[in-house]
């Protein structure tokens, strides 16, 4: 039996299909379209002509057997897809597999994905490429980076390359996922949407082909549409903090025990009793520090950056809770009072967070950092060899 026979049949048995959004791709279309008829039958196949301004129409009438959408304009690649999806959906299918006309993506690694797909059904796959090689172009590279943070921050989950437009989607379970993007930034907001709604979200490696000088297409704009790509994970980290995080600690809780809760933070098998003790060093410096009301919205973004444990942080930074918030102060003002020798004298009462702070702002502000630094040093320091010895005695008892 030969490969495009049996991968025809796979497509068939999974119910799964080629999706194809084009925009004046007109070099490289035809011979895109060939490469995955080598490997699926025409009915196997949708295209979504997004408005194209080339040849495009042209080129697809050479397949008429191939289901091709036309849109009398331009709406961005974001609504190609979702066009697809929905494509897909009305003719059957419950897969579709998303690979750009642009030529960088091989249509030899399509049954890779359905491979992968047999294996962990329900997902959403993305073929992941290899981003090292020289014929990358420095934007695609720092773009790369860029979202995978941001994706790893919103999720927890850390996929390699979230760019990457080579994608399986399980579209049948996304029917009904609400989307407010419409162009390239869609395919940041589906994959975050997919691992908010329960999908499992992975990746397998694939090829890719970079062409230079006139022979590479693009339709990407750097500053438009970075920006957009900018906005919308301000929005997603926005609900992430707000919603997402929130939610599945909730669930957590809800699953064990506070004590199996925090045994689980503090004592990951994978992590480092000196990662642990940083984070909680972090955590503690971020809640005493004078940024009131925007301890955690930085704390967040900064243990992802740094690779702390993000649990442990969000649970240090705790101790700045409304009835320590007086005793913080207070403790604050005498360090400041110390280290600027002024006169003020201090009497520890419920008024003085707020009457002695405001008069005595710069002390308060000097004295809070340096007793956040203080703590954090102290926090590290007792923290650490306590969770080595409950990590080692976690891991004798299996």
């Amino acid at each position: 039996m030969s490969m495009k026979h049996q991968c025809e049949e796979k497509m068939t048995q999974l119910k799964c299909c080629v999706l194809v959004p084009t925009y004046n791709n007109e070099r490289t279309l035809e011979q895109v379209l060939n490469g995955v008829l080598e490997y699926v039958a025409p009915e196997q196949l949708i295209v979504v002509n997004d408005g194209a301004t080339d040849s495009t129409p042209e080129i697809l009438a050479k397949f008429p057997e191939v289901f091709a959408e036309h849109f009398p304009q331009n709406q961005g690649k974001g609504m190609a897809l979702r066009e697809g999806f929905r494509i897909a959906v009305e003719c059957g299918f419950d897969y579709a597999i998303s690979i750009d006309s642009d030529g960088q993506h091989m249509p030899s690694d399509i049954p890779a994905f359905l491979e992968k797909i047999e294996q962990e059904p329900d997902s959403v796959i993305v073929g992941a490429r290899n981003m090292d090689q020289d014929s990358v172009p420095g934007k695609s590279s720092f773009g790369h980076k860029f979202s995978n943070f941001w994706y790893r921050f919103e999720t927890h989950i850390d996929l390699p390359d979230t760019q990457s437009g080579y994608r399986l989607y399980p579209v049948r379970l996304l029917q009904d996922t609400k989307y407010i993007t419409r162009k390239f930034e869609f395919e940041i907001e589906v994959l975050v949407r997919a691992a908010w709604k329960g999908l499992n979200v992975t990746s397998i490696p694939v090829q890719v082909h970079y062409a230079t000088g006139e022979d590479r297409v693009t339709h990407f704009r750097p500053f438009e549409d970075f920006t957009r790509i900018s906005i919308l994970n301000t929005c997603l980290v926005t609900l992430a903090i707000l919603y997402y995080k929130p939610l599945l600690w909730y669930r957590a809780f809800k699953k064990k025990s506070l004590r199996e809760h925090l045994k689980s933070v503090f004592l990951k098998p994978e992590e480092t009793a000196l990662n642990a003790a940083l984070s909680v060093a972090f955590g503690l410096f971020m809640g005493i520090v004078p940024i009131w009301g925007w301890q955690l919205a930085v704390a967040i973004p900064m243990s992802y950056a740094l690779r702390l444990n993000t649990a442990i942080v969000v649970l240090s930074a705790h101790i700045s809770i409304p009835p320590m918030i007086p005793v913080l102060v207070y403790l604050s003002l005498m360090m400041g009072n110390w280290l600027t020798g002024s006169p003020m004298e201090l009497s520890f009462d419920w008024a003085l967070s707020l009457e002695d702070t405001a008069k005595h702002l710069y002390t308060y502000i000097l004295g809070a950092c340096a007793f956040a630094g203080m703590m954090a040093l102290l926090g590290g320091f007792f923290s650490y060899p306590m969770l080595k010895v409950m990590k080692a005695k976690s891991l004798a008892q299996g």
